[in-house]
């Protein structure tokens, strides 16, 4: 049976998942979505992951180390195609490792095919996390990098 869910109920869902219940979270992508984040490279992280296995491996320990991960100030913007769908969005949370404080405004790109997201793209500010994170090194072992 497919999933009727729109990008934007896609979102909501991702939204609500990441910070609490990363396997079903990753259960949102199809088997060979890709995820990508354009600017992880200057942190030392991969930009792009592909398939869930790779995805759950990158994003498993986000619940752990980033309490009270939420988002705020979320706005979507449809496009023509009605499976894909644009975002911005504030996101906050607390670093286990460092007690600081992260905050980032996010611009998000996701793309859904039979009932799946098949491609999702998140756009962030690589020095609010460096500053919460406290150096690359922590950055890296966080999402298993190294």
């Amino acid at each position: 049976m497919l999933n009727n869910k729109t990008p934007a109920q896609f979102l909501s869902d991702h939204l609500a998942l990441i910070g609490k219940d990363i396997p079903a979270w990753v259960d949102l992508f199809s088997e060979d979505a890709v995820v990508e984040f354009p600017y992880a490279s200057a942190l030392g992280s991969p930009e792009r992951l592909e398939g869930k296995f790779a995805i759950y491996n990158y994003m498993k320990d986000v619940p752990a180390q980033m309490q009270n991960l939420i988002f705020t100030n979320v706005r979507e913007y449809q496009t023509s195609n009605p499976n894909l769908l644009l975002a911005e969005v504030h996101g906050e949370a607390l670093i286990v490792a460092t007690g600081r404080q992260y905050q980032q405004e996010y611009v998000m790109r996701l793309e859904t095919k039979d009932g799946t997201i098949v491609h999702y793209r998140e756009y962030w500010n690589p020095i609010p996390a460096l500053e919460a994170w406290g150096s690359t090194q922590n950055l890296r072992q966080f999402f298993n990098a190294e």
